[in-house]
């Protein structure tokens, strides 16, 4: 019976970890040539690996969800602790905990808001949108303080969208609606930082895109003008975008009929840069690369990517244009310091290969940035 089992024990053929081939399968394609560096990145990732090693005795191999991520780190278990707190978003954190956040985020940005409100815009009477663009015209107009203009457009249109598109906004939106006027007020009496009306409409702008790009990170919103958005998106069936920007339109040309032309030009500068802030809070300032490569040695260099670059990549099936032949494109995204190695690879190892360079604002996955924290390449 003892012989019986030896002669079924076969070696375990190559395997592939987390879309990869295991190390020793990757050794034997190099050879024995590899530089002193690798061996020991290899060996390191070697003893992360041999608790995913298949069992000689029974021919098992570990769960897909043990594999290797595509940096070498060992992904959670199916139902482990740790999966299951990547699945709640933020790390495990309490709920409470993330309110918390969110609601700082919230009124940190509104006082951010409404310092770079009263600080540039307001004085310079720069009405770049929104209900703060509507405080401004009435202030000149009639001489009512801006945060009471901003209350009274607010607190109206929240009870309206509330009623007529149900009560999805949620208490956030009412506190920010409430919050940024009364943070108007209290800041009112800050001095003015420039009376030249370009630079108030920059620096204007880039504080108010700050705060809003807070505002937004805490999943909240400051009501006014966008909720007449949606209202209005919801009852013509005009696209959202197209409503937000009809809205400040509007806005900046009643500017330009009660305040003047120039100021309107001034305005539009503002809201500009408002929305370019917006994006960059948001979404950052790291933009990563993606490459899509084709080539006929398209095994050489996924194994380039996959242990020199130590990226993981995805092999996409495609179909020639002229000749009609079966080819695969491989994608991988790497960070801005990355591109030169990776094209320096191809070039080495293909001068041939055809390769896609193109820009994305954000990735999230392990490597990159993780959905709930700040890791970042």
């Amino acid at each position: 019976m003892a012989d019986r089992r030896k002669k079924t024990v076969r070696k375990a053929a190559p395997r592939k970890v987390g879309g990869r081939l295991s190390l020793e399968a990757a050794q034997d394609k190099r050879g024995d040539g590899a530089s002193p560096a690798k061996v020991v990145h290899e060996a390191g990732l070697r003893e992360r690996t041999d608790a995913h090693a298949p069992d000689a005795r029974s021919g098992e191999s570990p769960p897909a969800s043990q594999g290797l991520g595509p940096r070498g780190g060992v992904r959670p278990a199916e139902g482990s602790r740790m999966n299951k707190r990547s699945r709640k978003g933020g790390g495990g954190r309490p709920g409470w905990m993330q309110h918390i956040r969110e609601y700082l985020l919230l009124l940190l940005g509104s006082l951010v808001v409404a310092v770079s409100f009263n600080t540039f815009l307001g004085p310079n009477q720069v009405a770049s949108g929104g209900v703060t663009g509507i405080s401004v015209i009435v202030e000149k107009l009639f001489g009512i303080e801006p945060a009471f203009t901003q209350w009274a457009l607010n607190i109206p249109l929240f009870l309206l969208g509330t009623l007529l598109l149900g009560r999805q906004f949620g208490a956030k939106t009412l506190v920010g609606s409430i919050v940024l006027p009364l943070f108007v007020l209290l800041t009112k009496d800050l001095p003015s930082m420039t009376d030249n009306v370009l630079l108030a409409s920059i620096y204007g702008g880039i504080g108010i895109g700050a705060g809003l790009g807070l505002v937004f990170r805490g999943r909240a919103s400051t009501g006014g003008m966008d909720l007449a958005a949606q209202m209005l998106h919801r009852y013509t069936g005009i696209s959202l975008g197209l409503c937000v920007a009809l809205l400040d339109g509007l806005i900046i040309l009643t500017a330009g009929v009660f305040l003047s032309p120039e100021k309107a030009m001034y305005a539009l500068i503002g809201l500009f840069v408002t929305t370019k802030t917006i994006n960059i809070v948001q979404l950052g300032l790291s933009y990563s690369k993606v490459a899509f490569i084709i080539s006929e040695a398209e095994e050489e260099i996924r194994e380039g990517i996959l242990y020199e670059l130590d990226r993981g990549l995805t092999k996409l099936q495609a179909t020639g244009g002229y000749t009609g032949e079966s080819k695969r494109v491989l994608m991988v995204v790497v960070s801005q310091t990355e591109v030169s190695r990776l094209k320096e690879l191809v070039r080495r190892i293909d001068p041939g290969a055809f390769v896609i360079l193109s820009d994305t604002n954000e990735v999230l996955g392990e490597g990159f940035k993780l959905t709930g924290s700040s890791l970042s390449p």
